[in-house]
């Protein structure tokens, strides 16, 4: 009889064991998952997570992640029916495989919303998660940096109950641990923390954490390096004292070999960090010029193609704005063409825009700037991107004001004339250049004329008592006015109508024309 007992215990085991892990493989594919979830699958699993056997707990929390992980939806439903309070309480609890598939779950619920992650929170999920980083294996303490990860990277205050839950200096520890994909994840979480403001980034910095970070730069490991990157990028970002502290740790110039990596990720989030600390102060732009790091740059910019150029367009701009040494340093690293060709050829408004914002910062400062700018064409490029019907309202606007800081430098002429067919609020920028140097210029004036610049400018109908009508008059004042007058639009009708009026002689004697 007892046998007879037994068999049905043992029978019943194997179909839950059957049913849990035919679930989680199930719920790897997603075409399955609206069936599962019309099944009601959440509700069949979660007395499974408590069940006598180790393994079929295990197997219960995987598909539960793994159903979490699919959709926002099924995250929804793994807090509604209260599955949350149990994974925390198993993860104290349990052994090493069930407390890494717990973790699992926490992270699939936290990744899809902020408010999902607060509910991972009220579960009380952040204390269990905190003393698995202090287990003993690295698979263990994975999946929990993992998670308190997902949580941080939402806001500030989800990512501030991390740092209060104790979280960071674990962090820190397990980044030192050999293993490679613990520290990836680790300096992962590491950078979800400090991203979202200077005090939660200090607390990183506190930790240690930048120190141990730069020593991994030069590390072979391609996923590693774009977590370090990143992460001395998110500290960068915030203050002049927090990108000193990521300077001190000597990352130059071990950081610009990232920007020639085989690994594309790397080499963005390397170009990222370097813009987040050039963008500070000219001290910190000429640490960066004067470890080459204009070179490196137009380099990758030239390499790269679409968003990953980003960094570095935005790079250049930034360490061209602070004096016009630093943007000398720009044009002569051969800085110009590839903004230019970035302005011309990528599809994006927003990269058009961030080159239109950068070529004006390096041409502004003098006219041996704009003339860098105009003899590479650039001036005619940035009217051709402000005219175009497709351009959005913003990449107008910044095309707009570098020609503008550009054309008010710029003395070279010859580069000037293509403009004077922009329209009126660009071209009273231009003959106002004309203006101020023609009158001390004699072969201008001459070139001006040969070339057809007086003539345009006749044609123009400015409006009288505006600006670019004053510039004109100011111009034509230093001509003769029999050569304005010849390069009038009406000169000609005016020659036909004084024939009309005068007479002239013939062999008979004066006849009047009128």
């Amino acid at each position: 009889m007892s046998r007879a007992v037994l068999q049905v215990f043992e029978e019943y085991q194997k179909a839950r064991v059957t049913f849990v892990q035919t679930v989680a493989d199930l719920a790897t594919r997603p075409q399955n998952i609206d069936a599962l979830q019309n099944a009601g699958v959440m509700a069949l699993l979660r007395p499974l997570l408590l069940d006598n056997v180790a393994s079929i707990q295990q197997s219960a929390a995987l598909a539960l992640g793994r159903l979490a992980n699919y959709s926002d939806e099924l995250a929804e439903s793994v807090v509604t029916h209260e599955i949350l309070p149990q994974l925390v309480y198993s993860l104290a609890q349990q052994n090493r495989f069930y407390k890494k598939a717990a973790a699992f779950v926490l992270r699939a619920v936290s990744k899809h919303s902020p408010q999902l992650a607060q509910a991972v929170v009220d579960s009380g999920a952040l204390e269990a998660l905190v003393n698995c980083l202090e287990e003993f294996d690295p698979s263990v303490k994975e999946a929990a940096a993992w998670a308190l990860g997902y949580i941080a990277r939402h806001t500030k205050e989800l990512a501030q109950t991390v740092v209060d839950a104790g979280a960071v200096p674990l962090l820190v520890l397990c980044f030192q641990e050999p293993e490679l994909t613990l520290k990836r994840i680790s300096a992962s979480a590491l950078s979800d923390i400090c991203k979202h403001s200077p005090e939660l980034a200090q607390t990183v910095v506190d930790a240690g954490a930048v120190s141990l970070l730069a020593k991994d730069i030069s590390h072979n490991d391609a996923p590693l390096k774009r977590q370090v990157c990143s992460c001395l990028a998110q500290i960068a970002k915030h203050s002049v004292d927090l990108a000193e502290v990521v300077v001190e740790a000597e990352i130059f110039p071990r950081i610009l070999h990232c920007l020639k990596d085989i690994d594309e990720f790397v080499r963005k989030n390397a170009a990222t960090c370097i813009r987040e600390i050039a963008r500070h102060t000219p001290d910190l732009a000429k640490l960066i010029v004067n470890a080459g790091g204009v070179a490196a740059m137009v380099d990758y910019i030239t390499e790269a193609r679409g968003n990953n150029r980003l960094p570095g367009i935005m790079t250049l701009g930034y360490i061209a704005a602070f004096s016009e040494t630093l943007a000398l340093a720009v044009v002569v690293s051969k800085g110009i063409p590839p903004l230019k060709d970035a302005l011309i050829n990528e599809p994006e408004d927003h990269l058009k825009a961030a080159s239109a914002w950068s070529l004006g910062q390096i041409g502004r400062h003098s006219p041996d700037h704009a003339r860098a700018l105009a003899e590479a064409d650039v001036l005619r490029r940035l009217l051709a991107v402000y005219l175009h019907q497709d351009s959005s309202e913003d990449l107008r606007t910044k095309a707009k004001r570098a020609l503008k800081s550009v054309i008010q430098k710029c003395t070279h002429l010859p580069a000037l004339e293509p403009l004077l067919e922009a329209p009126p609020n660009i071209l009273k920028y231009v003959v106002q250049q004309f203006a101020k140097v023609l009158p001390s210029d004699l072969n201008a004036r001459k070139s001006f004329v040969q070339s057809g610049g007086l003539q345009k400018i006749q044609e123009v109908k400015a409006e009288v008592g505006s600006k670019l009508h004053d510039y004109i008059e100011e111009i034509n004042m230093l001509y003769p006015p029999e050569i304005v007058q010849y390069y009038s639009p009406n000169y000609a009708e005016t020659l036909l109508k004084k024939m009309e009026d005068t007479t002239i002689p013939t062999p008979f004697g004066w006849v009047d024309n009128s």
